[in-house]
C-alpha cells in the first residue's frame, strides 16, 4: 500500500512520475489517503492468516509531510495491534523516528526494511536524489537497524547510463551493504526504464545536472524503454561474485521469498499449545 501519492524527494529518474499511474495532481503536491488507516483496521482485522504488508512501492512512507501527518506510524500501530509483519521501501533515514514500532513488530512477527542505494559518490547523488539523506547516511541507518536486530534488504537500482555505472560505485555501495550486514539485495539489471512522463522529466534534469547528456541518451537509446548500461555484463559479474562472496543473497526470488513470508512468532507458540 501506498499512503501518499507523489514524492518530494526529487529523485530525477523516478518511475512513479509516469503517465501510466494517472496522477492529477503535480508530482510534488502529495496526495494523502486520508482515510487509509481506517481501510487497513478493517482489511487486517478481517484476516485469517497473518500476512506480511508491504508499504512504499511507488511512494516513501517517509515523505517529509509524514512528519507532521504521521500516517506510516499510525499505519505500523495498526499492523502491529493486529500482529501482522511490514515491509516498506524508504530513501529516508525518517525511519529511525519509528525504530521502537519497527522493532516491537519484528520481536512480535516479522519487520524488514528496504532501503535503495544508487550511487557510492556524495557528491553525484545529491544531483541525482536532492531531496533525501545521501547514501552515506543510509549506510548509517542500516547498521543502526542491524543493531536493532531488524532485517534489511538493498535495492540496487537504478543504474544510470553514463552516470553512476561504473565498477568503483557498484564496489562502494556492494561494500556498504556488507557493512551494514544486509540480508539481500534486489537489483533487476544494470540499466534504468523510461516511460512517458519520467522521461521527460529525467532529460530536464540531465541538462541541469549533466550538459550534454540527454544528446548523448537520445543518439544512444532513442525511445527505448529498458536503457541497459554498455558495461551491464562486467556489472553483473562484480555483482553476482561480490554478493556470493560476502554471503549476500542476491537471487530475486530467493530475496521477493524472505520479504513476502511470515513465520508469525505469536501463531508457532498458538500451535505448540494444541
Amino acid at each position: 500500500m501506498n499512503l501518499y501519492r507523489g514524492c518530494s524527494h526529487g529523485c530525477i529518474y523516478c518511475d512513479s512520475r509516469s503517465k501510466c499511474y494517472q496522477m492529477k495532481h503535480d508530482f510534488e503536491d502529495i496526495e494523502v489517503k486520508s482515510n487509509a488507516i481506517e481501510l487497513l483496521g478493517r482489511a487486517l482485522s478481517r484476516k485469517r492468516k497473518k500476512c506480511m504488508v508491504g508499504m512504499g512501492s511507488m511512494t516513501d512512507p517517509y515523505v517529509p509531510l509524514e512528519l507532521e501527518l504521521q500516517h506510516t506510524r499510525k499505519a505500523l500501530e495498526t499492523i502491529y495491534a493486529y500482529g501482522h509483519g511490514v515491509t516498506l521501501i524508504t530513501k529516508s533515514d525518517r525511519v529511525l523516528r519509528d525504530i521502537d514500532l519497527l522493532k516491537a513488530i519484528h520481536e512480535r512477527s516479522k519487520c524488514v526494511i528496504q532501503m535503495t542505494l544508487t550511487t557510492f559518490d556524495e557528491g553525484l547523488c545529491r544531483k541525482i536524489e536532492p531531496g533525501v539523506c545521501t547514501t552515506a547516511r543510509r549506510v548509517e541507518v542500516l547498521m543502526q537497524l542491524k543493531e536493532a536486530g531488524i532485517p534489511t534488504v538493498v535495492w540496487l537500482c537504478p543504474i544510470l547510463p553514463f552516470i553512476n555505472d561504473t565498477e568503483e560505485n557498484l564496489r562502494g555501495i556492494l561494500r556498504g551493504c556488507r557493512q551494514s550486514g544486509v540480508y539481500g539485495i534486489l537489483n533487476f539489471g544494470m540499466g534504468v526504464t523510461m516511460r512517458e512522463g519520467n522521461r521527460e522529466y529525467f532529460f530536464q534534469q540531465l541538462d541541469l545536472q549533466f550538459p550534454g547528456m540527454k544528446q548523448r541518451y537520445m543518439e544512444y537509446y532513442g525511445n527505448q524503454y529498458v536503457l541497459e548500461s554498455p558495461r551491464s555484463r562486467k556489472l553483473m559479474e562484480i555483482f553476482v561474485s561480490t554478493c556470493k562472496a560476502y554471503g549476500i543473497a542476491y537471487e530475486r526470488e530467493k530475496v521477493f521469498q524472505f520479504l513476502q513470508t511470515l513465520d508469525s512468532k505469536e501463531q508457532g507458540e498458538q500451535l505448540s499449545l494444541f
